[in-house]
């Protein structure tokens, strides 16, 4: 994958969450801030504690920080996928955000 379809595409995922996070904020008392600042965006909940993704362009990959740990996700031609084997950034990020706010979020 070239650096500009990298781009491209964690861009995509970027503002696929930040949709997400309004979308829930409508739907439910879930009230998630937020804030994005180039290619990083940290999500903080009500409790204070918070989830940070950021795209690590030399990787062509997207980290994800929270409270269960930190994690990397690649593309593999389909989906962003972990390096490690945890699973699809969207599933992984509903269940570490759902943890984190205490209440079933919905991120996919």
């Amino acid at each position: 994958m070239t650096d500009i379809e990298y781009l491209d595409r964690a861009e995509r995922v970027l503002r696929a969450v930040e949709a997400s996070c309004d979308r829930i904020n409508d739907e439910s008392d879930a009230d998630i801030d937020n804030q994005r600042v180039g290619g990083m965006i940290t999500l903080v909940f009500q409790n204070q504690s918070q989830i940070i993704i950021n795209l690590q362009k030399p990787l062509q990959e997207i980290w994800l920080a929270a409270r269960s740990g930190g994690y990397h996700y690649k593309f593999d031609g389909q989906q962003w996928m972990d390096t490690k084997g945890q699973g699809e950034f969207f599933a992984s990020l509903t269940q570490y955000a759902s943890a984190q706010a205490g209440c079933v979020l919905d991120f996919s």
